[in-house]
């Protein structure tokens, strides 16, 4: 027998077990640690800028095009857009979190180089870039000073050239990007005037800017082929390209009649700036830069955190004088302050499981035997956690924290079998430990393989909610696997060397030991009463189990459903948005007020506030304020919490009525929307030339969703479809006329109003750009345009007044598109005591009230993933049901025992959903897992009675004795490892601090579920066995005994008293 060998050897098991051991610990320090496992989908950005552009412009010349081309790519989810008033498009293309990111950019960048070649020559000049969006954002560091010695072009070229590089360097650095980024640019102003007077052009400027600064190879003498007798070769360097601001004021535009020259320094100036000023940073109030880094999948967090913060002080030694920086955002510290939490409850549930075997096994050598299997599962667990690739984070500590109650069974199971054969029956040690295997051999592997079947199903899922459940169940798995190959093969062998005959203790604790057999000895012939009662009265019993089934449809129908449970992650972000048409100036000086109100709460350590930056496009009258908060154990308050504190600053913002601002909770998973709450995108499917379509039902669905009742709160967009603008008519007939092309009067007001690249220079080995444009003055009022000149065939200056009309109309800010499709995204929150699956189908229900023909909606991030694991949840419970089933069934060799155990299942999702339900939690994606869970932990107590019922049937026990003695003998290790799995799990329902709302949701509903399970099964198991059984004969009376083969010990009398397994009466 596999058992016998290991209890003869116990070198060999005990040598066994510390490879496990070993193994395991060594792979500790090598896995990867993170908040959550890479579950964010793939993202691949492609970003192309088309100066001077307007947003319908830019939509039609550059985002149509390319969005279809990309449109199909394989493994594409969704594709979104944006095309913006600054020339920027934008396109987003999500793939399923199992793409490969390398090999989607590569594909995605295939797609963009068939559309390039149609694209406009001022977008191919500064080419499409396809990046791998990483969502993984570690640090946020601010770069700044406190007096304004340097402003924020140097600040943020300092950064590019001195941190970016060494930063990247970093084992485990992924990205790092500059926010408030204005990256050095020659910038040549010109004016319109002295252009005019000289009888000059904007183009005349970027012909002379073309010819005289470029890159050449001069070629070399003495070069072979060289005449023979050639004795030196010389390299020819020639000044070609200009690097300073006097050396481009000295471009020649013009030669005079003369001779005379006219310069860039006549016209205009030249100077050092920067490429974009559209955006702004601050910092604590001070103007600042930003530098976000990113982690690079796999990586550590913790150590990648560790390696930055420790660079950055190494280079802060070089600053220049008064340059200082802060980190300002650190998503480790809820990364190990999460982990931290999730730790202690793994250790007060090892505390907790090891005193309820101490408290029912009253012996330290048959406490310590189950108690070594807790360090040995759950430490060799993280030698399979880093075959598979997996990392430790939250969902591999929940499925180790819950572990901790269910690894110890089989060794309970076992141990307490030994002992009873050793106090009860007068066998040594060795002896007792043999023929009590034989007996529990098989529930064990059966207990074991059910549980694992449960979660096996689990790690085909592909998606976020596959890749959610995935790591949790296969850790669980794994520790199971390993603990029933200790429960088989350790067990048995220490408790051979250890155990003994039960020595009564002594004092204190012998009197509470006494008190407690007898609580429990009273309360197994209690249990035997009672199952004898109902065994009369099974009709009854059978309809309440049916009544508790109807019970659990209607909780399952009645506890809202919810994606993932809202987190205090230390931080929030405001939303900024001022009118529409304002200027970026405007925009700073209002969120200035709003950092001044933030900074006034006392949780508050400090504000990163980026103006002209928008979740749905980079506009002048956007903004958001990222908001950190003290550690979370200096904010144990019911109003310190990061949702308490936006609560209040709701009220505080409405001190400003210059602009809308939302202080909101950021999600739950990176990668997974922008903020907390739900994402809707209304669709123009009809494919209307104009947006007021879209805007009207806009209009509408904000101020339906809005209403009290609807179970929504905060329903807004920030989208801007009135923004002052000017319509530009060119006169075409009369340009022609004068011999002036159209293309001319495009140039010249896209390079004087919107800037024009034209070439580069070379500034600190780097290479930057060099941008042509009408200085600001001559850009300031819409009566400028007029002041613009072009030469006609004759070589007149022609004013625009004579070429063009202006008209004052409105339009959008930026376009989006979502599927191809022009969009709007409205976002929102559920109201309090609403969860966001409640929200997601009254936002339903709102849209198919409002909507007009031709338009119609999707659903995106976090959302779209809700909707997506709500049709998956019942696959993977059913699958899980199924596999458990098919397990059974290849157990007993029939398929009548296994639906009686299945039958048990259900009190355990009624208890699961009746505890969610009382604290008022949602069926999330947390309570979901541990539905999954139940199914395993629910059957286990039923096999343990269903096992041992066949075996005294098969001794000759009648089905109703038989039920009932296997009840009330295996009601002791049922009730130790009920309570060792529940008190493993209630320091999760209870559950506080960093990530305290994911382990409160999953731990109330497995304590809930395991509770009423428990207790529930073992009144109805009995009785289910007794009516089962007794049809199954009925139909078949010949067959009295299922199996054969099996020992022969006494049988037991029905009504003789029970003894504690130490002895006692």
């Amino acid at each position: 027998m596999f058992v016998e060998f290991f209890i003869k050897r116990p070198v060999f098991s005990t040598v066994c077990a510390l490879i496990i051991l070993l193994v395991g610990a060594i792979s500790i320090p090598t896995l990867p640690v993170a908040q959550y496992p890479d579950i964010s989908p793939t993202q691949i950005n492609v970003t192309a800028n088309y100066s001077g552009a307007s947003a319908e412009v830019v939509e039609n010349a550059v985002t149509n095009l390319l969005e279809r081309q990309i449109n199909g790519v394989e493994g594409m989810k969704y594709m979104t857009s944006s095309s913006s008033n600054d020339g920027t498009s934008t396109i987003t293309v999500t793939f399923d979190a199992s793409r490969n990111k390398d090999i989607a950019a590569v594909d995605v960048q295939n797609r963009v180089s068939v559309a390039q070649p149609q694209l406009p020559q001022a977008v191919q000049q500064t080419g499409v870039r396809v990046t791998k969006q990483s969502t993984s954002i570690l640090l946020a560091i601010g770069l700044y000073t406190e007096k304004g010695e340097y402003d924020n072009t140097f600040l943020s070229n300092y950064a590019d050239i001195y941190l970016v590089d060494a930063v990247k360097r970093l084992k485990g650095v992924g990205d790092v990007r500059i926010f408030g980024e204005r990256k050095y640019s020659m910038r040549l102003w010109l004016d319109p005037n002295r252009l005019a007077s000289r009888g000059l052009t904007a183009q005349d400027v970027v012909t002379a800017l073309n010819e005289q600064n470029l890159q050449v190879g001069a070629g070399a003498i003495g070069q072979q082929p060289a005449p023979k007798g050639q004795m030196y070769q010389l390299s020819l360097r020639a000044i070609s390209r200009l690097t300073n601001p006097s050396q481009f004021e000295d471009i020649v535009i013009k030669r005079g009649n003369d001779g005379s020259l006219v310069k860039l320094k006549d016209v205009g100036r030249a100077e050092l700036g920067a490429e974009n000023y559209s955006s702004f940073l601050r910092f604590r109030g001070n103007d600042a830069v930003g530098l976000g880094i990113y982690q690079l999948p796999g990586s550590n967090a913790l150590d990648v955190a560790h390696a930055v913060k420790t660079e950055m002080a190494q280079l802060a030694k070089t600053f220049p004088p008064g340059l200082k920086y802060r980190v300002a955002f650190d998503t480790t510290s809820y990364v190990e302050a999460s982990l931290t939490e999730v730790v202690i409850t793994l250790l007060i549930a090892i505390a907790l499981v090891v005193g309820v075997i101490y408290i029912f096994l009253q012996d330290w050598r048959t406490t310590l035997i189950p108690s070594v299997t807790i360090p040995l599962a759950l430490i060799g667990t993280f030698a399979f956690i880093k075959a598979f690739g997996f990392s430790i984070n939250s969902l591999s500590l929940f499925g180790l924290t819950l572990a901790t109650g269910m690894v110890v069974d089989d060794a309970i199971v076992v141990v307490e079998n030994i002992t009873t054969f050793i106090q009860e029956k007068g066998m040594n040690s060795r002896q007792a430990s043999s023929e009590a295997m034989k007996e529990v051999f098989g529930a064990v592997i059966a207990t074991s393989l059910v549980l694992m079947a449960v979660f096996i199903p689990v790690a085909f899922f592909p998606g976020t909610t596959g890749a959610l459940y995935q790591q949790f169940a296969l850790t669980i798995a794994f520790s199971i696997a390993i603990s029933t190959f200790i429960a088989l093969t350790l067990t048995p062998s220490l408790s051979a060397l250890l155990l003994r005959q039960g020595q009564r203790p002594s004092g204190w604790v012998g009197w509470i030991f006494d008190r407690f057999n007898g609580f429990l000895d009273g309360t197994r012939r209690g249990y035997q009463q009672t199952l004898t009662k109902l065994s009369h009265i099974k009709g009854i019993v059978i309809g309440l189990f049916i009544v508790s089934l109807a019970a659990t449809v209607w909780l399952f129908l009645s506890v809202p459903s919810a994606f993932l449970p809202e987190e205090d992650q230390g931080y929030f972000i405001t939303i900024v948005q001022a009118p529409e048409g304002v200027s970026l100036n405007y925009t700073s000086d209002v969120m200035r007020k709003a950092e001044e109100i933030i900074l006034k709460e006392p949780e508050v350590v400090g504000t990163f506030a980026v103006g002209g930056f928008g979740f749905s496009g980079n506009t002048p009258n956007t903004g958001l304020i990222f908001t950190t908060l003290k550690p979370w154990e200096e904010r144990t308050g019911p109003n310190q919490s990061a949702q308490a504190i936006i609560g209040k600053l709701f009220g505080a913002f409405s001190a400003i009525p210059e602009a809308r601002l939302l202080p909101i909770n950021p999600p739950a998973i990176q990668g997974l929307g922008s903020f907390g709450g739900f994402t809707f995108q209304l669709q123009d499917r009809k494919g209307n030339e104009k947006l007021d379509p879209l805007v009207q039902s806009l209009d509408q669905i904000i101020k339906e969703a809005n209403q009290p009742g609807t179970g929504l709160q905060n329903v807004f967009s920030t989208f801007a479809a009135n923004t002052p603008q000017l319509l530009v008519e060119v006169d075409r007939n009369r340009a022609k006329a004068l011999g002036i092309s159209i293309d001319e009067v495009f140039n010249t007001l896209q390079t004087l109003l919107g800037s024009q690249y034209v070439n580069d220079f070379t500034l600190q080995q780097r290479t930057y750009r060099v941008y042509i444009q009408a200085d600001s003055e001559f850009r300031a009022n819409p009566k400028d345009i007029s002041n613009l000149y072009v030469r006609s065939a004759q070589n007149q200056m022609i004013p625009l007044s004579n070429l063009v009309t202006v008209t004052p109309t409105t339009g959008a800010q930026t376009i989006n598109h979502y599927n191809l499709f022009r969009s709007i995204e409205i976002t929102g929150s559920p109201a309090p005591g609403f969860s966001s699956g409640q929200a997601i189908q009254s936002m339903q229900q709102v849209a198919q009230k409002v909507l007009s023909p031709g338009l119609g909606y999707e659903w995106s991030g976090s959302s779209a993933e809700e909707l997506a694991a709500g049709g998956q949840a019942p696959l993977i419970f059913g699958l899980g049901l199924v596999f458990v089933f098919l397990v059974l069934a290849a157990q007993y060799e029939n398929f009548v025992d296994p639906l009686i155990i299945m039958l048990t299942v259900p009190l355990a999702i009624f208890g699961a959903l009746l505890a969610q339900q009382m604290r008022g939690f949602p069926n999330d994606v947390y309570c979901q897992i541990g539905l999954v869970m139940l199914i395993g932990l629910a059957s286990k107590n039923a096999i343990l009675i269903v096992e041992f019922a066949n075996q005294l049937r098969e001794e000759g026990l009648s089905i109703t004795k038989a039920a009932i003695e296997a009840s009330q003998q295996r009601l002791r290790p049922i009730l130790m490892t009920a309570f060792s799995t529940l008190l493993g799990i209630f320091p999760l329902a209870i559950a506080t601090g960093a990530g305290a709302g994911s382990r409160q949701s999953l731990g109330t509903a497995v304590f809930g579920g395991m509770f009423v399970a428990t207790f529930l099964s073992l009144f109805v198991v009995p009785i289910l066995y007794i009516v089962i059984n007794l049809i199954r004969d009925r139909f078949k009376p010949g067959r009295k005994n299922h199996k054969t083969n099996k020992t022969e010990p006494e049988t037991p009398d029905l009504n003789s008293e029970v003894e504690s397994p130490s002895g006692r009466r």
